[in-house]
């Protein structure tokens, strides 16, 4: 006896309540890392220097006597935690919520649009391209949509393309529509 397999509902992501527009909900890494605004990676850098600078200030105190190969170990592994710390937590989860809008994201906005309707403009897939079936891109998305908030906890990107966004991209294709039509009005 073969049965047949029943295709799967689409079942849209949960909608939040937020302050400022969704860009994305599960946003893929190359895009946070694009987006990020310069005082995100200032306040990654003084993360990534806070490590290190408070061992030293802790070190002139209360100095801890361990001898002279003592020391440089414990300043590479606080160097080392503070990198990690300041690129996952500042650099990565600032731009982050402003795609999912819990942060002032108008820049945000902006940029998502035009580099929509750009791709709009030369016929590209919105999120690009995929070798996974739309089961496994679902399934990708479920496990890293809104992952930004918990970086700090289990560092979890979306580095897979698909088109489970949680917005609507009808808009993108009405604004390469107006731009295409004045365009052609202009010329």
């Amino acid at each position: 006896m073969t049965t047949q397999q029943q295709p799967r509902p689409y079942v849209p992501s949960k909608s939040l309540d937020t302050p400022y527009p969704l860009i994305d909900n599960d946003p893929h890494l190359r895009r946070v890392i694009g987006y990020a605004r310069p005082s995100d990676y200032l306040a990654g850098a003084a993360i990534g220097v806070a490590g290190p600078g408070m061992m030293l200030l802790w070190e002139r105190l209360a100095p801890s006597h361990v001898g002279k190969g003592g020391f440089p170990p414990i300043m590479r592994l606080a160097g080392a935690l503070g990198l990690v710390g300041g690129v996952m937590e500042l650099g990565l989860t600032l731009p982050s919520v402003r795609f999912y809008g819990f942060r002032e994201n108008q820049r945000e906005v902006e940029k998502d649009m035009r580099e929509m309707v750009d791709k709009v403009k030369k016929g590209e897939p919105l999120y690009g391209k995929s070798s996974l079936s739309p089961h496994m891109q679902g399934v990708a998305s479920r496990n890293s949509r809104y992952s930004g908030v918990w970086l700090h906890v289990l560092p979890w990107f979306n580095i897979v393309n698909h088109e489970q966004h949680g917005v609507d991209t009808a808009k993108y294709y009405q604004q390469a529509e107006k731009e295409l039509e004045a365009e052609r009005t202009k010329s």
